[in-house]
């Protein structure tokens, strides 16, 4: 059975009840307050620093108090640095503290460290010093594949190694921040030359992103056996992309300019702990795949590296919010399907010896499934905009519009656990600057 809190909001919370305890940085809406680290606990924001303050902390081992020190930093950065054992251990300090049974005097004395979410302002929870976006679903890089190479969908390399690409860390933003159009170099098919302008085909990505914990020193790897030490927590990412200005530059480099405008991720960190009970093995391989190499392989990861979430997109036009209606769900998948851990992913991404560190961020790349209504992206759900959606209120779109709304959710749930959510990841795309 699931444990109830003394906050009334958090039981039957759909996203933030008591086993999920995710960690944000916050402040009073409208104050000039320096923002901090809290923790989501049903309709209410829980100040650490502030339960620090007032000696609700004092009982618990050292390890817990010095994570909560670590909170009153206006980045989950500090606390990241601490590593697997603070958190463990401050959020078992705050379950004690927020769970039903805590002493009614411990519980008056936290209820003045709570804040009311729709009261608060929400920031980039973690200042992002390095970002690599992977491409780990299989049927996403299936489906993408055969739109421009249908005879070869997947390149060879695909099912042997984790790709990824760098990405700009200084354009990672919160939900709630617009999008911007960008602007860049396309060429149609049946173009003479290039032209230079807005991107003609902006296109959302449904991704999980995965933050870094403790580090390695430069030259050092991560073996995959050690890798979730290294993992500190999980968040929703829209890695926008502007696919006609992509189809343009990406030969022979990679993406840049299509992806380095906005990546938006939920402004809560979803601890692994809080992510145990819904830890699965990871997807079968297909017969005649080849097995990972030694070094992307470990027993553990192999049983339990997958996270059943369940992962969705919603699109609300500019025409529905003007008429009242409700956002469209117009995708749905499972984190399931990703055919690379992100154990794998981190362990790759250290294997040449690079330095990760802190707060760095890794993103999973669009989750498709091998339905039509679980492709991550309008890229596949429209096949490059040759078969539009048609929306509830008969508009259609085969790429995004200026005014549309795009959020993504998460959630996970089973019997006897409960649900927990991740929160939303919404970005309002607004025309090209002049």
């Amino acid at each position: 059975m699931t444990a109830t809190s003394w906050v009334v909001s958090a039981n039957g919370h759909p996203d933030f009840p008591l086993h999920n305890l995710p960690f944000g940085v916050f402040r009073r809406a409208g104050s000039n307050e320096v923002p901090r680290v809290g923790v989501a606990i049903g309709a209410h924001i829980l100040d650490v620093a502030a339960c620090l303050a007032a000696g609700l902390f004092d009982d618990a081992p050292d390890v817990a108090q010095r994570a909560a020190r670590a909170c009153a930093s206006p980045s989950l950065n500090a606390l990241m640095a601490h590593g697997a054992d603070a958190r463990v251990g401050l959020r078992l300090a705050l379950l004690a503290l927020l769970a039903e049974h805590t002493p009614v005097h411990h519980q008056q004395t936290a209820h003045h460290a709570l804040v009311a979410q729709d009261a608060a302002e929400l920031f980039l929870p973690v200042q992002v010093g390095d970002y690599t976006d992977f491409y780990a679903s299989v049927h996403h890089a299936t489906n993408v594949g055969a739109l421009f190479r249908p005879d070869n969908p997947l390149l060879p390399n695909y099912k042997w190694v984790p790709i990824g690409y760098h990405g700009r860390a200084s354009s990672v933003v919160v939900s709630g921040t617009p999008v911007r159009r960008p602007c860049g170099q396309r060429k149609g098919p049946n173009d003479a030359i290039p032209v230079v302008g807005p991107s003609r085909s902006l296109d959302y990505e449904l991704e999980l992103g995965a933050f870094v914990g403790a580090g390695n020193a430069i030259g050092e790897t991560i073996p995959l056996g050690q890798a979730e030490g290294h993992l500190w927590g999980l968040c929703l990412l829209n890695d926008w992309s502007a696919r006609d200005v992509q189809a343009w530059e990406y030969q022979p480099l990679g993406p840049f300019l299509a992806k380095n405008f906005a990546t938006t991720i939920s402004p809560w960190v979803i601890t692994l702990e809080a992510l145990a009970p819904f830890r699965a093995p990871l997807a079968a391989r297909a017969e005649g795949d080849p097995p990972p190499l030694p070094y992307l392989h470990d027993p553990g990861d192999a049983a339990r590296g997958g996270f059943a979430l369940t992962v969705e997109v919603w699109l609300r036009t500019r025409r529905m919010r003007e008429a009242g209606d409700a956002p469209v769900r117009i995708s749905r998948g499972s984190a399931l399907d990703l055919y690379w851990s992100f154990a794998q992913m981190l362990t790759h991404h250290a294997s040449s010896g690079c330095n990760l560190r802190p707060g760095d961020l890794l993103g999973s790349g669009t989750i498709s499934g091998p339905n039509a209504d679980s492709r991550g992206c309008l890229l596949e759900l429209t096949r490059r905009g040759a078969e539009p959606l048609t929306l509830p209120n008969g508009e259609t779109r085969g790429f995004l519009e200026d005014g549309d709304e795009v959020t993504l959710t998460a959630c996970a749930e089973r019997p006897g656990v409960g649900r927990i959510g991740f929160g939303r990841c919404t970005g309002e795309v607004v025309a090209a600057g002049t």
